[in-house]
């Protein structure tokens, strides 16, 4: 082999180690910023995940009351439901009061007409 390939050759191979050890530099500064970024953000994101687990809880809790909220307006609306109820039979009771009064006012009327026209018949 002659002499200036061997030249060629080591000249090469520091033109490549220098290019490897420009990239392993460039590599080496991008994973330092990458850390830092890294580090801000976990920094960052503690407090935001404390305060979704308080969002989350206060969610809890508010989904509970709107339960016990749901189920006492049932209550109330079963406990409306039998005034409502009683409220009918009171209803159809006054009802056929007035209808007992109506027939009791009728057979009032008739005995009274009755008793006109007994009379009448006595005097003529």
């Amino acid at each position: 082999m002659p002499p200036w390939l061997w030249v060629v050759l080591i000249g090469c191979a520091v033109a490549l180690t220098a290019a490897l050890v420009s990239a392993v530099l460039a590599l080496r500064g991008a994973l330092r910023r990458t850390d830092a970024v890294l580090t801000i953000v976990e920094q960052e994101l503690r407090p935001l995940i404390s305060q979704i687990h308080g969002i989350i809880e206060e969610v809890r809790g508010l989904t509970h009351e709107a339960r016990l909220e749901a189920v006492r307006v049932g209550e109330v609306t079963e406990q409306l439901q039998a005034v409502a109820g009683g409220l009918a039979r009171l209803v159809v009771g006054l009802s056929g009061l007035a209808r007992i009064g109506e027939v009791v006012g009728m057979a009032g009327g008739l005995w009274r007409g009755v008793e006109v026209f007994v009379q009448r018949l006595r005097r003529g």
